[in-house]
Order: structure tokens, then C-alpha cells, then sequence
């Protein structure tokens, strides 16, 4: 199987260029992201503090998280409801990087992905993919960008979604994504010691795909 690892911080664009990557290589893409939000979004539905490590590792006794493609494209289930959406709000965002610092809430979903990876060839994208779920990907990146720049991204794509936001306080929230991503003890956020980092802030949208295509193509000949 053909693997590709792409990790990075909040707001760096990975689902957004990963959906474009994995279309045009043909290939499965997995936003791991996605299921931690759910998961998140399940305890934040059951009034449950997602720190809270005894009362978030009970709520995963009665949890199903799934990925199903639907007209080709990734879709997210809770159970049998279709939640991609939801798992986009603010606080669900708070929520996932929550509870990805709960050991046993990363294994719930370690086992999946690397179930995916290892049946097909795919694109995944998290915070420790290159790193703990697939540290032998033929492709490693990490993308990245500045706080602002990535705030400013953010805030234009939940504006666009009609959501009521500040930039100050999408901010404010990646920054503290951003400590709690690399300063959790279980898996921290940084680059595998093979990737590619690619920083993104002055970077075009279409530059950012053709890069990450160009060195995916150079690992499949």
C-alpha cells in the first residue's frame, strides 16, 4: 500500500489540500481530525468535560465513530448521524484537542486508522500521523503556517459558513490548540525526523497542491 502522512497544527489547510491530493492521485483521503471532533462533539452532547480522562474513556463504551465515503466524498458518522458539520464548530475544535490527549480515546481510533491504511492507499492527515499511526508512510509532510495567517484562514471559512465569529477569538483559540497540541504528554505534535516541512504562509492554494503532488509522485516511481 501506498501511505501519505501530512501533520501539522491547527488551521494549516492539511483537510482542505489533502481532499485536492488524494482526488488527484486517486487515492483514499482520511481526516483523522474529523474523528477526534466527533468524539469530542459525543462528550460535549453528554455534558461530559473533555478533560475529564475516566468520564470521556467511559463515554467510548457506547460510541461509534465512522468514516463512509457518500457520493465520493468523506462524510462523518456518529453512530447513524451524519455529523460533519457539527464537528466543524468552535467548541468542537476545543473539544478534539481535548480529548486526543486522552491515551485511551487514542487508541479507540489508532486502531481504526491504521485499519484503513493498511487496506488501502491513502492520504491521512492529523497531528501524529507521520510520527505514531504511520511511521513507515512512503511520504511524510508537515505543513505548517504562521498563527496569523492561519487564524485569518479559519475565520474566512466559518464566516463563509455563516458562522458568528471574531478573528481575535479564532485566534486566541488556534494558539491555545496549538500549546495543547504539542505540550500533551501522549503523541505531542511536531515533524517525524523524515518529513518534508512545507510552511504554507506565503503559499497559494493551488502552489501548496502541486508542491505536495510533485513529491508524492517522486515516492511512487
Amino acid at each position: 500500500m501506498f501511505n501519505i502522512a501530512i501533520d501539522g497544527p491547527a488551521g494549516a489547510g492539511k483537510s482542505s489540500i489533502a481532499k485536492a491530493v488524494s482526488k488527484e492521485l486517486g487515492i483514499i483521503y482520511v481526516d483523522t481530525g474529523a474523528l477526534y471532533r466527533a468524539v469530542g462533539l459525543n462528550a460535549l452532547r453528554k455534558n461530559i468535560d473533555t478533560k475529564d480522562v475516566t468520564l470521556v474513556t467511559e463515554s467510548l463504551k457506547d460510541v461509534s465513530v465512522d468514516l463512509r465515503f457518500v457520493d465520493g466524498e468523506q462524510r462523518v458518522f456518529l453512530g447513524e448521524e451524519d455529523v460533519s458539520v457539527d464537528i466543524r464548530l468552535p467548541e468542537a475544535s476545543m473539544a478534539a484537542s481535548n480529548v486526543s490527549a486522552i491515551p485511551s480515546v487514542r487508541q479507540f481510533l489508532f486502531d481504526l486508522q491504521r485499519k484503513i491504511a493498511n487496506e488501502n492507499n491513502c492520504l491521512m492527515d492529523g497531528r501524529d500521523i507521520g510520527t505514531v499511526v504511520l511511521p513507515n508512510a512512503q511520504l511524510k509532510v508537515f505543513l505548517t503556517a504562521s498563527p496569523e495567517a492561519r487564524a485569518k484562514r479559519r475565520y474566512d471559512e466559518l464566516i463563509a459558513k455563516g458562522q458568528d465569529v471574531e478573528y481575535k477569538d479564532v485566534l486566541d483559540d488556534l494558539n491555545k490548540r496549538d500549546y495543547q497540541d504539542t505540550h500533551r504528554e501522549i503523541a505531542p505534535l511536531k515533524p517525524a525526523d523524515d518529513s518534508v516541512i512545507v510552511d504554507t504562509t506565503e503559499m497559494s492554494f493551488n502552489e501548496v497542491k502541486e508542491k505536495l503532488i510533485s513529491l508524492a509522485k517522486e515516492r511512487m516511481n
